[in-house]
């Protein structure tokens, strides 16, 4: 395990074992921070932090215990929280169809579990005299749209919860700041959501020639947290030029 200079700035990302938060561990690492990256896949966070100097948390972000051991590891300061992980299960299916343990899996991730984190680490945040609370939501968090309620639903919950957390901390030394990104591909997202079916998962791209990738939330999100003390990124949407609205798309076949 890396050990952390006193002096080093630190932040955690969440979920860092692929997508959005494993690029924004590299970004966060290349502006000079020590990065704890937790998540569930040790394999894959070790190979992480031996590439960006940081240091692997296993962490399953629902469960209480897991989340402890990561406030452990971090230790009593800590400048920047980056609450990425998340996901959508159980498929595009209309909630006349929807499945009871997709929802409950995703409301336990996108919002149970960014609290769970966040309560953990927020002494350590307070005590940094400059934290920031990240929250990575999504524009599934402003819209519904056919098939994604429980999605929807739970990326709402994660605005709620941040929008609350900073009428809860005005006064204290955190920012409270949400990314929503758009259309963004990686490479498990929607592997994720649709339970490998790969032809399901790659439609929502089809026709789309250039849509977000992970680096460029990553490096937005690095560019959020590194504003000046008194500059709150509270809330920024990002969408590739392609997607004007949830519903329209440019595409070309």
């Amino acid at each position: 395990m890396t050990s952390t200079p006193p002096a080093t700035r630190t932040a955690v990302v969440t979920g860092a074992s692929s997508g959005i938060g494993a690029a924004t561990a590299r970004h966060l690492a290349r502006a000079g921070y020590h990065v704890f990256c937790a998540a569930r896949r040790v394999d894959r966070i070790e190979q992480l932090a031996a590439e960006v100097g940081g240091t692997p948390v296993a962490c399953d972000v629902t469960d209480e215990a897991s989340v402890a051991g990561l406030a452990a590891a971090v230790g009593g300061r800590l400048d920047v929280l980056v609450n990425n992980a998340g996901g959508a299960f159980g498929g595009a299916t209309p909630v006349a169809e929807a499945d009871s343990d997709a929802w409950r899996r995703m409301y336990d991730v996108n919002v149970i579990g960014l609290m769970q984190v966040t309560r953990a680490l927020l002494p350590a945040l307070v005590a940094s005299g400059d934290g920031v609370v990240l929250n990575v939501g999504s524009t599934a968090g402003r819209i519904a749209y056919e098939g994604g309620a429980g999605y929807t639903a739970a990326k709402h919950g994660t605005q709620v919860v941040n929008e609350t957390l900073r009428l809860e901390l005005f006064d204290q030394p955190v920012r409270v700041m949400e990314i929503a990104p758009g259309m963004v591909k990686t490479e498990e997202f929607g592997l994720v959501r649709f339970d490998g079916d790969e032809e399901k998962a790659m439609a929502a791209y089809a026709g789309v020639a250039e849509p977000l990738v992970a680096d460029d939330v990553a490096e937005a999100i690095a560019w959020m947290v590194s504003r000046p003390s008194h500059v709150s990124i509270d809330e920024l949407v990002i969408r590739p030029k392609a997607q004007a609205a949830q519903h329209k798309v440019h595409r070309v076949f």
